[in-house]
């Protein structure tokens, strides 16, 4: 009803051939977001702010503060306009976030106070229509992240593309594949037959998981762009610092930025990096036991569950090899007495025990070296900026202006002060103490890695000696003869 009041009013939105809106399309990231649908029917425009599925468990988020956060974000970012504020549990992909959904009339009713990211006299004058300019959408997002900061809730980085970058026309063009899928899909299994798949990919979608599964296995970028070509047909360039992909069947190349953030060339040169040092702790630990002794079978309770005949010759062929590999063992660590078995286990418990304690407080410094890296970075990234606030004639618009830039660096300045850091470190140091730790760390992972290795395979000779010596005692007990 408010809306048509205005409509009436201002003389506006009397047509179906009438633009109800003026908004720039912005696919939405994948966790906390705020995007716009515009309406072109109804004469209104609808945000979505989709909260994380994990602040519900985490963090307390109910429907009731979900909905008061919604009316609050509506009242201080859409002045003016008439609005209706709803809120719902999950949507039609059973992601399990909650969605509030802000529906604002087109026409502005009353003159709201002008905005720093407010360019024309439109955007806060009576009887205008609403523009979601990229400005607009910025503000927005950054409002949303302060709004998340303040509540203690989950959030991303809004201003950045974060992961796969799905276009409005890939995500239209997987949910249309899905339904003449899963329709196809209906039909085979009314039929009695199988589906063979029931997830529908786009063609980008199929060329991420592609050079995914490539990245995942080389540590060189010349092994990276080889195996591509050699696996899947995929050609990858480097121009003016930029990747680009070119699957089979196209002659025009695909840049990283329209694909994915991790596939640019500088996450892609890290992960082969990690790659490398991963490589180094993970590869012995798998060709160090090729064949690992495994537990004997208990033959008597099995056949006396229903076993055949069949089984029983198996698993005695089975037990012997199982019962002459723990010999070996025993004879080669030279533990054949029940003693020293059990002083072994337990020297390898304390062993393992303290090689992981010392892993997880190594990594736990290598955590918090790495976060503090990421304030320094910050703040002297945008200390100058601070700066310039003091000299600035109007500093109060000024930080408007720079609203996201002065957020990061106050967060960085409160961390400092709440670890008592009164002279920040020099990066180079950090960066020697951190390499330091992770070169600790590989140590003592590789310590811990070995002593379980041994352990378990202990603990498995252990329970098949006392398997065998039980079935000994029962071979061996006379059975005592019923008296009539």
């Amino acid at each position: 009803m408010a809306c048509l009041i205005a409509n009436r009013k201002y003389g506006k939105n009397g047509g179906r051939e009438d633009v109800k809106t003026h908004h720039i399309w912005r696919h939405p990231p994948k966790r906390m977001l705020i995007y716009p649908c515009a309406a072109r029917t109804a004469g209104h425009t609808k945000y979505i702010i989709s909260f994380d599925p994990k602040d519900a468990v985490e963090n307390g988020l109910t429907m009731e503060r979900a909905q008061a956060l919604g009316l609050q974000f509506c009242k201080d970012n859409f002045p003016g306009h008439p609005a209706i504020v709803c809120t719902h549990p999950d949507g039609h992909n059973s992601a399990g976030n909650i969605h509030v959904h802000i529906v604002i009339g087109s026409l502005r009713v009353r003159t709201v106070e002008r905005q720093p990211f407010m360019d024309k006299p439109c955007d806060w004058e009576a009887g205008k229509k609403h523009r979601c300019t990229s400005a607009m959408l910025r503000h927005l997002r950054v409002a949303v992240m302060e709004m998340c900061e303040q509540a203690d809730l989950n959030q991303i980085n809004l201003l950045e593309a974060q992961g796969d970058h799905v276009s409005e026309r890939e995500y239209w063009a997987q949910r249309r594949g899905q339904r003449r899928l899963d329709h196809a899909n209906a039909k085979l299994a009314a039929e009695g037959q199988q589906p063979t798949q029931t997830v529908y990919q786009t063609e980008l979608d199929k060329l991420r998981k592609q050079i995914y599964a490539v990245l995942n296995k080389t540590t060189t970028f010349e092994e990276f762009s080889a195996l591509l070509m050699q696996e899947h047909g995929i050609a990858v360039k480097e121009s003016r610092g930029r990747l680009s992909y070119c699957p089979p069947g196209r002659t025009k190349f695909i840049t990283a930025k329209k694909l994915s953030k991790k596939l640019e060339k500088e996450q892609v040169l890290t992960a082969l990096s990690q790659n490398i040092q991963l490589a180094a702790i993970i590869q012995p630990a798998y060709e160090q036991k090729p064949d690992k002794i495994r537990k004997l079978v208990d033959i008597q309770a099995n056949v006396a569950a229903g076993k055949g005949i069949g089984y029983e010759r198996w698993a005695k062929k089975f037990n012997l090899k199982r019962w002459s590999q723990t010999l070996c063992l025993l004879q080669e660590k030279k533990l054949l007495s029940e003693d020293a078995l059990d002083q072994r286990i337990a020297e390898l418990q304390t062993q393992h025990d303290d090689a992981l304690a010392v892993v997880k407080d190594l990594d736990a410094r290598m955590v918090s070296l790495k976060e503090l890296r990421g304030h320094l970075v910050v703040y002297r990234q945008y200390k100058p900026l601070a700066q310039k606030l003091q000299t600035v004639r109007n500093p109060a618009k000024f930080k408007e202006q720079h609203r996201a830039e002065f957020a990061v660096y106050e967060a960085a300045c409160a961390y400092f002060k709440a670890n008592g850091l009164r002279t920040l470190p020099d990066l180079k140091k950090l960066d020697a103490e951190y390499q330091t730790l992770s070169s600790e760390k590989n140590g003592f992972y590789t310590r811990y890695k070995k002593a379980q290795i041994e352990l378990r395979e202990l603990r498995t000779a252990q329970q098949n000696v006392e398997a065998f010596f039980r079935k000994e005692e029962r071979s061996h007990a006379v059975p005592q003869q019923e008296v009539k």
